[in-house]
């Protein structure tokens, strides 16, 4: 094909899995700060006026989970349990035990907890090394969410998520221009949706999207199933770990199928997949690809991964063996040594949480070094 079209999404915080998201995380965070060694693996469950969560904890500190999550919805803006969920009358449901003991043992020798495949990837296409199009898409979903706390559109609500369509030339195989964005976002009762078109317009996308990759065959499409008030848990069940592929690279890479959010470093879902991205992005970084994708494989009751297989595209100025021979070399991938490399035991989680895992320059795994 001549050219091509490829599509990524990204969603608000108050989107239902990602209130779940956010919720884990944050109390992942609050063990961390008590005990740096806490083993947590939290899932949160949403639905209508209700919150449950549930998993296993191992650790010296002791948090009051209930006032925390009521504070993270409110943080968060959901008030109103006519339309979405109310911090102040929502029922919440705990139900957590602690990690297995056949799971801790192996966790304990500083091995592998779960056997599991991870994925790293980077490319040249943005300044952070981001495919572009889940780089806008986090953007605009990012934007969304300041003008609503700012007040620049007061009436808008927590809910929203967002599609950005790239047109891609093949041969060149970079970005051209933006072939379509695609916005839904909650408002309160009453707006006019030519208000809200124009107001999306004005206040998140024009300033977030470059204005020569937008010409007069770009579509946008703002709220385009019309009125969007009932929103969050009374529209749709929220659940952590749903947003896979929002976490990540919008789809443009592949996935080994673990989620991150409300896991402690020693599960190596969420350790492995930041050093993977880590070390992809430093491949780029250092010029030895244009692309780069990495897959490591682990076993439970083994420290050192049993496979590591990596991908630049045809990108790559010297040889995939190579580049292996050097990733060998220069980085530990046991669970420890990444936990160690990357300051994975502070309470840095919920900062995470929302508008993808990668690509944020403080980040510890998105830190640029020579190879």
């Amino acid at each position: 094909m001549e050219k091509y079209y490829f599509t990524s999404e990204s969603v608000t915080e108050g989107h239902p899995d990602k209130l779940c998201d956010y919720i884990s995380d944050c109390i992942l965070d609050e063990y961390l700060k008590q005990d740096k060694y806490s083993r947590v693996a939290v899932e949160t469950f949403a639905s209508k006026g209700k919150i449950t969560i549930a998993g296993q904890v191992n650790s010296k500190g002791q948090v009051d989970i209930e006032t925390l999550v009521r504070e993270k919805i409110k943080q968060i803006g959901y008030d109103n349990s006519e339309t979405d969920i109310d911090y102040k009358t929502c029922k919440i449901d705990i139900n957590i035990n602690k990690q297995s003991l056949d799971i801790a043992r192996e966790v304990d020798k500083g091995t592998a907890g779960d056997q599991g495949i991870m994925f790293g990837y980077a490319c040249n296409e943005t300044e952070n090394y981001m495919p572009y199009a889940i780089y806008y898409a986090h953007k605009l979903a990012e934007k969304l969410t300041d003008v609503r706390k700012k007040r620049l559109i007061p009436y808008l609500r927590p809910d929203g998520k967002v599609q950005v369509t790239v047109e891609y030339e093949s041969q060149k195989k970079l970005p051209k221009r933006i072939e379509a964005i695609l916005i839904s976002t909650q408002h309160i009762k009453g707006i006019e949706l030519k208000k809200i078109k124009e107001d999306i317009i004005n206040y998140v996308i024009n300033p977030i999207i470059p204005k020569e990759k937008i010409d007069k065959d770009t579509k946008l499409f703002i709220n385009p199933a019309g009125e969007f008030v009932i929103g969050g848990p009374m529209a749709d069940t929220g659940l952590t770990g749903r947003k896979i592929i929002v976490d990540t690279y919008g789809g443009y890479s592949r996935h080994g199928g673990g989620a991150f959010s409300g896991k402690d470093p020693t599960k190596v879902d969420r350790s492995a997949t930041y050093m993977l991205r880590h070390i992809a992005k430093n491949i780029v970084a250092n010029k030895l690809a244009e692309k780069c994708e990495i897959q490591i494989s682990y076993s439970i009751g083994e420290k050192n991964p049993i496979s590591i297989y990596i991908n630049t595209f045809g990108t790559c100025l010297i040889s995939e063996e190579e580049i292996l021979k050097i990733i060998k070399n220069k980085f530990d991938l046991t669970p420890e040594g990444i936990i160690n490399y990357l300051k994975l035991r502070e309470p840095i989680y919920s900062q995470t949480t929302n508008y993808g895992h990668f690509g944020k320059e403080n980040m510890e795994w998105e830190r640029i070094i020579k190879l």
